[in-house]
């Protein structure tokens, strides 16, 4: 049996072995939390970098002010580690009311605060909401880049690595790393990555440790130099064969992914990557991307994970953020979140859960330009192997 497979496996015993929650709270408690709620104001702290991601919040925002009373204000950040910082301050000088309310984060952001002590919980599997998650289906809805989120942050939204093609270009693209080795061999300068520690570029290395990595069992265990030189150094000698191919000789890196999007709409490049499948149907949606870019996932999986929100220890509007998490996490906000219209994130809600009138909410017709045949998803490693991993790619490559 395989790795991959052992691992499925064992992230859905987890999941399922794990007690589950009375999920809603009781209806006393949770009006409760609701009355206090009102008047409210949570500061949202969320990555503003995406206009489709936020207007899809101010719509949130809205609708929390109409119906619960509860005003969010969304904080728009570049990076996640100047709010931890800012979380960590205040704590240290005491501050109890602190600025941030509920923030937007997964990953190796996720397990630093959990460590720290410095987000507030557990409450995320008592929101009312949360009875309808797909905790058997999707299980990194409690395994946040293998660290176990014990209900101190509440999913959001499902995440994939996908590429994306012009099929005019390129009708037959490759479907695993050793095709595309031989792809960018064969097409010298029309492949690159993000320049890590950029999150896409990062995501990009993961997924090439993964694919050269038969045994990824000491990939979900915190880091040690001895498990990261082993597992790494076939994931050198890959980059080293694959680089001299790429864009500009692998000498130079794009900042980010949605350069190397721009770079595939003019030509410039033949494969571009996202962490949301439904990314292309949005760029060809907004008439920027040809119709001919289609999207797909190498056919033996792809890294995927789950993003949350979570709610520091020192929130001044730990009501109003649960509040505006549990809205997050319903049936019509998250059908409302994967509308490829509106924002295309996948839901983490299980479509057995849902009322008849729920589950239409979802159903819509495909796109051009979404996945047609999803690959399985790869949980991420755990989260100290990420910071790891970036700083030993600067050192080799950066310079």
């Amino acid at each position: 049996m395989s790795s991959s497979i052992q691992r499925r496996q064992l992230l859905a015993a987890s999941a399922a072995s794990v007690t589950l929650p009375v999920f809603a709270q009781s209806a006393p408690a949770w009006s409760a939390i609701e009355a206090k709620a009102k008047g409210q104001t949570v500061y949202f702290n969320a990555w503003g970098g995406s206009e489709t991601i936020n207007a899809y919040i101010q719509w949130a925002a809205g609708e929390a002010q109409k119906r619960f009373g509860v005003t969010v204000q969304h904080v728009k950040i570049a990076d996640a580690p100047d709010m931890i910082k800012r979380v960590r301050n205040e704590k240290a000088a005491g501050k109890t009311n602190g600025s941030v309310d509920l923030v937007w984060i997964n990953g190796e952001n996720f397990l630093t605060m959990k460590r720290e002590g410095l987000l507030f919980g557990p409450f995320a599997e008592s929101l009312p909401s949360y009875a309808k998650v797909d905790v058997q289906g999707k299980p990194t809805t409690r395994l946040d880049f293998a660290e176990p989120t014990d209900g101190l942050e509440a999913p959001w939204g499902m995440a994939q690595l996908t590429f994306m093609i012009d099929s005019k270009r390129t009708p037959k693209p490759p479907q695993n790393l050793a095709e595309l080795q031989a792809f960018a061999k064969a097409n010298p300068g029309r492949v690159t990555y993000p320049r890590p520690p950029n999150f896409h570029g990062t995501t990009f290395l993961k997924q090439v440790l993964m694919d050269v990595n038969a045994n990824r069992d000491a990939l979900y265990k915190p880091v040690t130099p001895d498990a990261f030189a082993k597992a790494t150094a076939p994931l050198w000698a890959a980059l080293d064969q694959l680089h001299p191919h790429l864009w500009r000789g692998g000498k130079q890196f794009p900042n980010n992914a949605e350069a190397i999007r721009q770079m595939l709409a003019d030509g410039e490049v033949a494969l571009a990557l996202t962490f949301n499948p439904n990314d292309a149907a949005n760029e060809i949606a907004a008439k920027r991307l040809p119709a001919s870019v289609t999207s797909y996932q190498f056919s033996s999986g792809t890294i995927g994970n789950t993003h949350f929100v979570a709610i520091p220890v020192n929130a001044t509007a730990k009501e109003g953020a649960q509040v505006f998490a549990n809205f997050l996490l319903s049936a019509e906000a998250q059908a409302r979140k994967a509308d490829i219209t509106v924002w295309g994130d996948p839901t983490v809600l299980a479509m057995d859960k849902l009322s008849a009138t729920e589950r239409a909410a979802f159903a819509a017709k495909p796109l051009p330009g979404q996945v047609e045949k999803p690959a399985p998803a790869i949980p991420e490693p755990h989260g100290s192997w990420v910071d790891a991993l970036e700083k030993e790619w600067t050192k080799r490559y950066a310079g």
